[in-house]
């Protein structure tokens, strides 16, 4: 791919936008602004690596020739050398062109609703999800994100049944869309007396968080339940009708919410949490790409339909799609994540620029 070909092109584009940009109608619209604005950045950022590369092209003729015309050693070592440094600069500026020319993911820039429930193995999978709730509170912590718990089911034993939560923050759905599947663990469980090996999964579902401008929801199409909240949550918690149901019935879904006292706070935690899974329907049905399907990342849960193995008396990780181990799972539990997430997202870019030269 010859990529200065490209610079007219973005330079068409960059036009475009900037008279979008001067729209009054684009002025007072802040969600379309903002699209608009992270575009031009980025076709900005792209025609000025482009101008760098045919500036480093005429560079390296002149220092060819030179190298070719000099008569002293040491003027065609230092000719050598700069060829190296333009090179290496040439190749660095290729790499980041081919990145941002694989079209951007529209949600990349979201913040993510993210859903963790026991499946295969009782109560050592709600030991499990409730241990990877802990893990990306952790890497939330580390990037300052904010996370805030919608909904959870706990048992008493301290696992999760089911958690959703939210993240806020720079790239949070850009780095987390990966993790959505069944994840694995290996491992003597605490409640396993004779020191047994056990198999358990949980699941992890990954949403963009949607705004209220992103789904249309007709309130004649919902029905909202209220009950008395049970389970963990303290007396004041079980006295009052604060829990909230609410039934959606074009697509079927339902959300509870009765993790807060009040009422109003539950309905508007389920309000996000059905927003969210209802714009994700949205979106798969619009692209059809099987990836981005929460019901398809999570299937059923069985220990076959694996994204991921958590193999605690290997200390191994192995992450099935891209055929990663690694050997440090203590301190990936811990919530270091990193290393996994960009090794997730360069094999992602690598398939997306297979995709866009073949096409």
């Amino acid at each position: 791919m010859n990529l200065l070909e490209k610079r007219e092109s973005y330079q068409v584009r960059k036009e475009e936008l900037e008279r979008q940009l001067l729209e009054p109608s684009v002025q007072v619209d802040q969600v379309q602004l903002q699209s608009i604005s992270i575009a031009y950045r980025e076709v900005s950022f792209v025609l000025r690596a482009l101008q760098e590369l045919e500036e480093i092209a005429l560079q390296v003729k002149q220092v060819e020739q030179l190298h070719n015309e000099s008569e002293e050693i040491e003027m065609r070592e230092l000719a050598d050398q700069e060829m190296v440094r333009l090179q290496a600069r040439e190749a660095q500026l290729q790499r980041d062109l081919r990145t941002l020319l694989v079209p951007r993911d529209p949600n990349d820039e979201r913040n993510v609703i993210m859903e963790i429930r026991g499946a295969a193995g009782g109560e050592e999978a709600a030991l499990f999800a409730a241990q990877l709730f802990r893990m990306y509170a952790n890497y939330a912590e580390k990037r300052k994100w904010k996370i805030e718990v919608l909904s959870s089911n706990p048992t008493d034993l301290g696992g999760f049944k089911e958690i959703i939560f939210e993240i806020k923050g720079k790239d949070a759905f850009s780095r987390l869309k990966f993790e959505g599947g069944a994840h694995r663990v290996q491992r003597v469980p605490a409640t396993e007396s004779s020191g047994r090996l056990h198999t358990s999964t949980a699941t992890v579902a990954v949403l963009p968080e949607a705004e209220e401008v992103d789904v249309n929801i007709n309130p004649d199409d919902l029905r909202i339940d209220v009950y008395r909240s049970s389970g963990h949550g303290g007396q004041c918690v079980q006295k009052t009708d604060s829990a909230v149901r609410i039934t959606h019935f074009p697509s079927g879904l339902v959300v509870t919410c009765q993790d807060e006292r009040s009422q109003l706070q539950n309905r508007e935690r389920a309000m996000t949490i059905l927003r969210s899974r209802l714009l994700e329907i949205a979106q798969r049905e619009q692209s059809n790409q099987i990836t981005s399907s929460r019901r398809l990342q999570v299937k059923s849960g069985d220990r076959s339909e694996k994204i991921r193995t958590y193999n605690f008396p290997q200390n191994r990780l192995t992450d099935h799609r891209i055929g990663l181990d690694l050997y440090n799972l203590p301190v990936i539990m811990e919530g270091n994540l990193d290393e996994l997430m960009t090794a997730l997202e360069s094999k992602h870019i690598e398939e997306r620029m297979e995709e866009e030269t073949s096409a």
